[in-house]
């Protein structure tokens, strides 16, 4: 299974496979063109109450993880995440991001939840 995190603003690539914007809001300044997107499941974004309590600052990424984590075995995103995962399970599966720090993002969590 592969599954990877990028910045939708970086160029596409051939192995990224299936591009999944994973964030609950169109990029700023990026075309839908440019951006190559083959899906965007809202329903796999990060509550906007959640979001906004992590990007105050005041909270941990582990604690953001967990809390997120616990949004996704809701019924209607843990549809959507089991078929995220057969999705990567046939080939390639690149989920994209605005974030500026992908690695410490929902999309990492996210990411790390279809892997394990």
């Amino acid at each position: 299974m592969s599954v990877r995190v990028r910045r939708v603003y970086e160029t596409p690539q051939p192995e990224d496979g299936v591009r999944v914007l994973v964030d609950r809001l169109w990029p700023r300044g990026l075309s839908k063109d440019a951006a190559a997107v083959d899906e965007w499941p809202k329903g796999l974004t990060p509550s906007t109450e959640l979001r906004r309590w992590y990007h105050d600052g005041e909270a941990s990424y582990e604690e953001f993880a967990r809390r997120y984590e616990a949004e996704l075995a809701a019924p209607e995103a843990a549809e959507l995440v089991d078929v995220l995962r057969e999705s990567a399970e046939e080939g390639p599966v690149t989920l994209l991001t605005a974030s500026k720090s992908p690695d410490h993002s929902h999309a990492a969590v996210l990411a790390h939840l279809l892997q394990g």
